[in-house]
This record gives C-alpha cells, structure tokens and sequence, in this order.
C-alpha cells in the first residue's frame, strides 16, 4: 500500500500558482499604466517570449520537490512474528582447551569448539522470536553479536568465531557471566536468559563466577551452564603405546553447579554430542518459545524517486540552455563578423 507519512506537505503545492497569479497581475497594472510597456511587451511576443505562458517546468519540479518532502513510503502486507520478550545471550568458552578433539560428529573427531558450533545451528535455528546475543570469553570476554532477532547473523557470527579470539590461555569465566548481565539488564524483556557453555575453570579476570552469579540475581536472569568435554579420551604414542587420559580434570563442575542453582537454572554435564544435543531439547523444554504473535509490517521509503527525478529534470533544464545559448551567441558573432566585412568591401 502506498502513502505518504506528511500528506499535509501537499497544502505548499499552490505556492508557485499564486506567485505566478500575483506577478501577471501586477504585470497588466503596469501595462494599464505605461502604454509604452504594451509596445515593448508586444515586442517580446513576437520574438517567442511571451511573460503570459506558465512556468511549467518550475511546477513540475516543485511538485517533485512536496513529493519528496511528503514522505513518500510503500507499506507491505502484514507480517507475523512470535512475541515472547525473551532475550536470551550465549557465552562461549574459546579458551586453548576447547581445541580438545574429544568429541565425534559423524564418526570422526572434532574439537570442543567445533562441536558446540555444529549443535549450537539448530538450537539458533528453533529460537524463532527470540533475541539472542552472542559473548566469547577466553582471557576475557568481549561482545560477538549484540541481543538481535536477526538469528542468520548470529549464526554467521558464530561460524566466525575461532580459538584465541579472547586469549587462548586463561579462562575468564566469571567476565563472560559478567558482560552477560550488563547487556541482558539493559533490556526490558519478560525473561532474561543466559547460556553458559566451558571446559575448564575460572583463572583469570576482574569477576569471580559466584560473585557474577549474584549480579544475575538481582538482575532476574536465569544460567544454564553447560561443561563441555569427554571424561575419557584415548592418546596413541608411537613410543609408549595407546593411554587413556581424562581431558576434562580442570573441569570446575562444583562452580558451575553453584552459578546455576543461584540463579533457578540448572547444570549440565556435555561428554559427547548426544548429551550436548540432549541438552538443548531440555533448555528449549524450560524455556519454550511463545505461541503469541504480533504482526507488523515493513515498511520502504521512496522519497529518492521524486527527489533524483527534480535533479535529473533541473541538469537537462540547465544543459539545454546552455546548450542554446552557446549557439545563440555563435550565430550572433558569425553575424558581426559578417556584417564587418561586408562594411569593409563598401
């Protein structure tokens, strides 16, 4: 549907009519009273350039002009999108120890990183309606993608997202929940949600996890953390053969237990991929997506159009006068010329 948001714009057009009413007006007083004016006018009108014709060009421009000026704007049909006021904010472990390959997706070995990517596509995908952020935290924590209902963005974001981005040596698990809480209280939604996913323990950073867990409190946000990482792992050695090792010993689990429980949410303990897949089902369980939706509709300014039509008009206007008036005054000095030779053979 199209219209125009200031239509009251559209009162101006007339400006230019009575402006042309008033000036012929005056225009005949004046030739009442000077009969030599009627000479020279009747003049002009034999030559073409007759004051009587309307400005045609210069309407056509100004109603250009009050178009643009109007607002002119294409309104699409309605659209609808779930309306749950859930912000929901991902913070991610991208600390050295998440190269760990101690998961399997497809039957061959990836990463920590990797598998969380993997798993985390669907469940971005299923939170339709929702707002999600994305915050990486190694050494410390920064903001990846701020809280968007643009979940292709976030995806690609993620996909982005590499080990070391944050400082691969430390992990500053208590800043991830940290920032987390200052962007998730700085929004007026019904539920306030954070998802917590690491493989080791807090070292490093201003904040400790439990005194983040407080701030999450006050603020009526809600963790899930998840520990990511296989308690059992098989190393070949060319040397001292095939050794099973626990990858997962710098595992804080009691921590992430204790954030969660803080905050009403829960704990959970990622091995492989089915747990970690498992786990999503449980968090999409607890915090459902709404069935109420709102409807709005886009929305497409078209103001440019009328505006790039009155500059395009305007530059021919000026071209071809010019272009006319070079040709005038080359034909007026052919005819001076002329005219001096011709006074030269006489």
């Amino acid at each position: 549907m199209f219209e125009f948001v200031w239509p009251w714009i559209w009162l101006l057009l007339p400006i230019p009519l009575i402006i042309w009413w008033l000036s012929e007006r005056k225009r005949k007083q004046q030739a009442l009273r000077a009969p030599l004016f009627l000479y020279w006018r009747s003049i002009q009108e034999q030559e073409g350039k007759s004051g009587k014709r309307f400005p045609w060009l210069t309407f056509l421009l100004w109603t250009l002009i009050i178009s643009a000026l109007s607002r002119p704007q294409w309104v699409g049909e309605a659209m609808e999108l779930p309306a749950t006021g859930r912000d929901l904010m991902l913070s991610i472990d991208i600390s050295g120890s998440m190269e760990m390959p101690d998961m399997v997706i497809d039957n061959k070995e990836v990463d920590r990183l990797v598998a969380v990517k993997a798993l985390l596509t669907d469940f971005i995908a299923r939170r339709k309606g929702d707002r999600i952020g994305l915050i990486l935290f190694g050494e410390q924590a920064y903001l990846q993608t701020p809280l968007t209902f643009d979940l292709e963005t976030v995806q690609i974001m993620l996909d982005e997202t590499t080990i070391g981005l944050a400082g691969s040596s430390r992990t500053a698990i208590g800043d991830g929940i940290g920032l987390a809480v200052k962007r998730l209280r700085e929004r007026d939604a019904n539920n306030r949600v954070l998802i917590l996913l690491t493989d080791g323990q807090n070292n490093t950073g201003v904040l400790n996890p439990l005194q983040a867990a407080e701030l999450a409190e006050h603020a009526g946000i809600t963790i899930y953390t998840i520990g990511v990482g296989a308690d059992e792992m098989i190393v070949k050695n060319r040397f001292f053969g095939n050794r099973r090792i626990n990858p997962s010993l710098e595992l804080d689990e009691e921590t992430l237990i204790a954030v969660a429980e803080k905050t009403g949410g829960r704990y959970f303990r990622a091995r492989d991929t089915k747990e970690m897949e498992q786990i999503y089902k449980i968090i999409d369980e607890l915090e459902p997506v709404e069935d109420d939706y709102q409807s709005y509709r886009p929305i497409k300014a078209l103001f440019y159009i009328p505006l790039a039509l009155a500059l395009l008009i305007s530059l021919i206007s000026i071209l071809i006068r010019t272009l006319v008036s070079w040709r005038v005054n080359r034909t007026t000095s052919i005819h001076q010329a002329s005219s001096k030779v011709e006074e030269t053979h006489v």
